[in-house]
């Protein structure tokens, strides 16, 4: 009869190994879907669970949205701030007039690593806020407003 592994502490070989990733590719800002930690190890979902907790707690990695989760580098700089206070820093940082288009949510999405459901819900947010103009389906999307200082925080 075949050996199984010992389910005890494979969540911390898995850390270790999610570890020694981040720590050999320093352009590694996040980390493997939890599907693809599963597969590639060969565990269930709450080892896999238990191994980005692990990273969490030593200050390695913590949860972003959409389910994944980053890597945390000292001395870096992330915005946690939410989506559409972000995107309404956009109109500011790039001089955005009044009646100019914005980003296509496409583009958001990419440009920050979300899904564009994400960055739908954020400029439905900055439309009801009235600092956007709602482009309908295939329509290029507007500013309305200059969000002022006290909007974007």
């Amino acid at each position: 009869m075949p050996q199984q592994a010992n389910p005890r502490g494979t969540f911390m070989k898995i850390a270790d190994s999610l570890k020694r990733q981040i720590e050999g590719d320093p352009g590694v800002t996040e980390l493997p879907a939890l599907a693809d930690v599963m597969r590639d190890h060969d565990v269930s979902r709450g080892v896999a669970l238990r191994a980005f907790g692990v990273l969490r707690q030593e200050g390695v990695a913590e949860p972003a949205p959409g389910g994944r989760w980053r890597v945390v580098r000292a001395g870096a700089q992330v915005d946690r701030r939410p989506l559409d206070q972000q995107l309404a820093d956009i109109i500011t940082a790039e001089g955005l007039e009044v009646g100019e288009a914005f980003p296509s949510a496409s583009a958001l999405a990419v440009r920050f690593g979300v899904s564009r459901p994400t960055v739908a819900k954020a400029l439905s947010k900055l439309e009801t806020a009235g600092v956007l103009a709602d482009g309908g389906q295939g329509k290029v999307r507007r500013v309305r407003a200059v969000p002022t200082r006290e909007e974007r925080s």
